[in-house]
């Protein structure tokens, strides 16, 4: 009778392995830090709350939590994947040191937000102008995303409520830069509220986009060729009428809430009015119509706006709502962005769905909970989410081609950043022998050759 050895061979485990690097594939993360000078900008803006005689400085802290949260970490004492390779990330912070530095930035209000957002805002510049024809700003306009996040605490923390879903924790809104089909998209505003917070709050909307404009180049902080885009939650008088104002002029396209005039305009419209939405490809999309509507329903609204009404067949077992009309489900935005057709201006609308992609990749990236316990600190948490989702947008952008460049973060963890190697020293140099066997290597090997290939910082 034959012993069976089951599915997988045996191994034996034992410690005491040397020379290997776990993680190896996170040094795209680190040459990017480095090519880009973010490091140097974080440690030039934090440089005032660095203490005499310290060993390590709080930008580098900072940088480090940051590295750890894009490669999958959740909470400050993760930094500990990066302490155990020195010879790849440089000396880190004990837990204690930096649990301390978040501390201490959260006690300074809103100096230390402003300097790592300053910071952030001026390399981001950079990365751009380093990205050439792949930055986002290559169509002519910048999009901007913003959209409210759920973020569930599982304890009591300061200012966590009750939400509108009838959850418990925070209620953020996030801002972020669409790269298009192309790529993915990086966050420009992050503005933490309570649970309770509403979701169509012009104020808190507004602050977002302050927030995300002031991280964009200053050629885009006004004018039309920015976009801000919203779903229904910025369609309030005071949001338009603020984004229109004289010295701003933004071009935007929010959704709006289907009201009784809106209603009764939808019922009114005439088989003529109506256009079939289109696909991204140009192709028709199918049981669904446009029709751009007026009159009394832009009564008290900024002269430009146009309304504009996507009628759609529901999917197999959707409910209608009491706001539907003719078995057909209503949605319904406006934009000021005149002499495009209609067709073109909703399909634009709807690929604001790319914005979910990205708080799908926050909630992967940090934002699942926020680990502190002060709602100051987790200010500084969720500014050490954007740093590490910055990172996680702006190496694709450097460094891969292709399909490569749209992996989400949970892939290029996969793929990319666990991948292990072997650390050689020889001639004063280190290298990073890579196994021949992952089915990734050439992609960590050419985004390596790409890196190294740009200018170093000034």
């Amino acid at each position: 009778m034959k012993k069976s050895t089951g599915s997988y061979p045996r191994v034996r485990v034992e410690g005491g392995g040397r020379g290997v690097v776990s993680q190896a594939g996170a040094v795209l993360l680190a040459e990017t830090v480095r090519k880009t000078g973010l490091d140097s900008a974080i440690s030039a803006a934090l440089a005032p709350w660095r203490k005499q005689r310290s060993v390590h400085g709080p930008g580098k802290i900072l940088l480090d939590v940051g590295l750890a949260v894009a490669l999958g970490g959740d909470c400050l004492s993760d930094v500990a994947m990066l302490r155990a390779e020195p010879a790849v990330f440089g000396p880190v912070a004990s837990d204690p040191t930096v649990s301390r530095l978040v501390d201490t930035l959260a006690g300074s209000g809103k100096r230390a937000l402003a300097a790592i957002r300053q910071a952030r805002a001026h390399v981001r510049e950079h990365v751009w102008a380093l990205a050439g024809d792949t930055a986002p700003e290559q169509g002519g306009q910048v999009i901007v995303d913003l959209d409210g996040v759920l973020v569930i605490a599982h304890s009591d923390k300061q200012d966590a409520a009750a939400t509108w879903k009838r959850t418990f924790g925070h209620h953020p809104i996030m801002g972020f830069v669409d790269h298009g089909a192309g790529g993915a998209g990086e966050p420009v505003a992050g503005l933490l509220r309570a649970g309770n917070a509403g979701s169509n709050t012009a104020a808190d909307h507004i602050t977002a986009t302050q927030m995300a404009l002031a991280q964009l180049p200053k050629r885009f902080r006004r004018g039309r060729a920015t976009l801000v885009r919203t779903d229904s939650g910025g369609g309030t008088h005071d949001f338009v009428n603020w984004l229109t104002a004289r010295g701003r002029r933004l071009s935007y396209s929010v959704g709006m809430t289907i009201t009784d005039a809106i209603h009764a305009a939808v019922l009114q419209a005439p088989d003529s009015a109506w256009t079939p939405a289109v696909e991204p490809g140009g192709e028709v999309r199918d049981g669904a119509w446009v029709a751009e509507i007026g009159g009394d329903c832009l009564k008290g609204w900024p002269k430009g706006m146009r309304l504009i009404v996507r009628k759609e067949r529901p999917h197999p077992g959707a409910q209608l709502r009491f706001t539907d009309a003719d078995g057909m489900r209503l949605t319904c935005f406006a934009t000021n962005t005149p002499g495009e057709a209609i067709a073109g201006l909703e399909l634009r609308h709807r690929q604001r769905a790319r914005c979910e992609d990205r708080i799908r990749d926050a909630r992967s990236t940090g934002l699942r909970n926020l680990p502190p316990h002060g709602f100051a600190q987790n200010q500084i948490w969720l500014e050490i989410v954007q740093l590490a989702l910055d990172l996680l947008a702006w190496m694709p952008m450097l460094a891969l081609t292709g399909k490569t460049r749209r992996w989400e973060p949970k892939k290029l963890r996969f793929r990319l950043f666990s991948a292990a190697a072997q650390l050689v020293t020889t001639g004063r140099r280190r290298y990073l022998r890579l196994a021949a066997h992952w089915p990734w290597t050439h992609v960590i090997t050419a985004a390596a050759d790409r890196l190294h290939a740009l200018p170093n910082p000034g």
